[in-house]
């Protein structure tokens, strides 16, 4: 599926929809509309709103379909959510990547020392 243009590829600038027309019966409307959040997303965040969609929000299922690990599916879609301006918890962002730290640490991805490590850098945060 081809994306309506958001930039002006003379000057930059944000482009908005003026006219729309009907093939049917050729019936023109003109004014200014601007596009939805999800025209601006860039491909690779519209698959991820589709994945999401098809897994009904199991991110456990969006894992095994993209695969890609529960933190980094997670991270995707809290930065997805940013993207759309709904804003991620901070308090809850930072609970999210302590569970993934203690996560790896239980498979054994890093060592408890450099679980530490990661526990204390969020801990300045």
């Amino acid at each position: 599926m081809r994306k309506v243009p958001e930039r002006c590829p003379t000057c930059g600038g944000t482009l908005e929809v003026t006219e729309l027309s009907c093939p049917s019966c050729g019936t023109t409307l003109r004014g200014r509309w601007t596009t939805c959040p999800f025209c601006k997303l860039p491909p690779e965040d519209l698959e991820l709103l589709e994945t999401f969609l098809r897994c009904k929000g199991n991110v456990k299922e969006m894992e095994r379909i993209l695969g890609l690990s529960y933190p980094t599916v997670r991270n995707r879609v809290n930065e997805l959510l940013r993207k759309l301006g709904y804003g991620v918890e901070e308090e809850a962002e930072l609970a999210e990547r302590r569970r993934e730290i203690l996560d790896m640490l239980e498979g054994g991805e890093i060592t408890s020392s450099e679980a530490i490590r990661r526990l204390e850098e969020l801990g300045r945060r």
